[in-house]
């Protein structure tokens, strides 16, 4: 599948105001970041050197492309979290690893995971669509109020209501994920019946979603790459990408 528009390499000033914190103390505050595509599927910032809380970072060696830094506050080390930029159009500009640090703001906003994709959306829709699930034979679930997750660039995701769900082949599961735009998940294991075999992680949800997709919130959502669904009595061909 290709991914849209902005393609590798695309980067763009952003209009926000960027706030960075760790161990309590703040080290980037910039409205002048850069959104920097290093991939298709979702931009990084880059902040001006200018704009960084020099103290807190210290040289821990590089390349020819960029000078890499750790992070100390405190007694706190985050190694090699930044990268400073020596040549071409990112010369001056720093890039702070996303999961080494705290906290990220967007204005006042926290940001999770990875910032947000400006030219991507989220779209829920209700649907009147009859859908099924099954596996080997055994059905799952099956509904005719499913929401639909339209999300760009990744396969259309069905959340089906739990209570058209046969909850008694799901086992709670200790597996967590995050994304951007729709929150924490949690899983399950579905156990198929009669000494069936345990599928780990086919199943996840949104207890308390964010605010742009809070109509799944409950719903349950199956990994179509590895099960058999049904919309309208016409089997659909599994999508070959990562959840979405």
């Amino acid at each position: 599948m290709s991914i849209p528009f902005p393609h590798v390499g695309y980067s763009e000033r952003s209009r926000k105001r960027i706030r960075v914190f760790h161990a309590g103390h703040m080290l980037v505050d910039t409205r002048k970041s850069k959104l920097v595509w290093e991939h298709v599927f979702y931009p990084s910032y880059y902040v001006p050197i200018n704009d960084v809380d020099e103290n807190f970072f210290e040289h821990s060696g590089g390349d020819e492309e960029a000078d890499m830094y750790d992070i100390i506050v405190g007694d706190r080390r985050s190694a090699a979290a930044a990268q400073l930029f020596k040549h071409g159009d990112l010369k001056g500009w720093l890039k702070i690893a996303f999961d080494k640090v705290d906290s990220w703001f967007e204005e006042d906003e926290e940001i999770f995971v990875h910032p947000k994709d400006p030219y991507k959306r989220v779209d829920v829709l209700q649907s009147s669509r009859e859908v099924r699930v099954e596996i080997n034979g055994v059905e799952l679930a099956k509904t005719n109020k499913p929401r639909l997750v339209f999300e760009t660039g990744l396969p259309v995701r069905t959340y089906i209501p739990k209570t058209d769900v046969h909850l008694e082949y799901l086992e709670p599961s200790d597996l967590m994920s995050a994304c951007p735009y729709k929150g924490v998940a949690s899983y399950y294991d579905v156990r198929l019946p009669n000494g069936g075999e345990q599928l780990e992680g086919l199943v996840w949800w949104y207890r308390n979603p964010n605010a742009e997709c809070s109509d799944i919130k409950g719903y349950v959502a199956f990994y179509d790459e590895k099960v058999d669904v049904f919309v309208d009595g016409e089997r659909v061909a599994r999508p070959r990408t990562h959840l979405g």
